[in-house]
């Protein structure tokens, strides 16, 4: 697709979308790679103007750059954060009571710990990206691996079948101490974010080492 095809879907997507106020989100396309700069009022329309994005056909890559600007000075301190992001971890039924620590600097929020399953990292930080004053995520926590490699194959493979029979058969999976390094092709970049997600439900997947390519 035409670079400014691209271009101009891109900011289409961005304006249709009623949570993303893409007023000083600025837009350039170069082989199909989308970068984002600008910024925006709050971390969570900073993922979900990524997201947008993502929902694009023609889209092969994403180079986020938007800033969080809360205007005036942010009326929360680190102290005031740490303390509601406990309380958002507390609350949550899918994320283990006291296996994630924060520590918070100038409102960014870095999360260590250990957890059992990649979608308690998922919800965890699902969550945190909500609370006002946060600008942004670092995330260290580590999933345990808790099955052998050929078992997580097998997982990924099954999940791959029910989830994006399309692409399994283009899509090579290996596994190697808990990360899944995933090659191969797949058509468009939802169908790559589709792998991925199949990928992550496989119990003990520490990371994921994405060399798929959108062609």
């Amino acid at each position: 697709m035409d670079d400014k095809i691209l271009r101009q879907n891109v900011v289409d997507e961005l304006d249709y979308e009623p949570s993303i106020d893409s007023a000083h989100i600025g837009v350039a396309v170069s082989d199909g790679v989308v970068t984002l700069t600008g910024h925006v009022s709050n971390y969570v329309e900073k993922s979900l103007a990524e997201r947008a994005v993502r929902r694009v056909k023609g889209v092969r890559g994403i180079a986020e750059e938007l800033t969080v600007d809360f205007g005036a000075r942010s009326p929360y301190s680190d102290d005031d954060i740490a303390k509601r992001a406990l309380t958002v971890l507390d609350l949550n039924v899918l994320v283990p009571m006291g296996s994630i620590q924060v520590k918070v600097q100038q409102g960014w929020l870095s999360l260590t710990g250990e957890v059992e399953w990649a979608f308690q990292r998922t919800a965890a930080v699902h969550d945190l990206r909500k609370l006002r004053g946060v600008a942004g995520i670092k995330t260290e926590i580590v999933v345990k691996p808790r099955a052998n490699v050929h078992d997580i194959e097998r997982r990924i493979g099954e999940a791959l079948k029910r989830t994006a029979q399309r692409e399994a058969d283009d899509v090579k999976v290996s596994v190697k101490d808990g990360e899944v390094r995933l090659e191969g092709k797949v058509p468009t970049w939802a169908d790559r974010y589709a792998v991925e997600r199949a990928a992550w439900a496989a119990p003990g997947v520490r990371s994921i080492d994405d060399q798929l390519v959108v062609a």
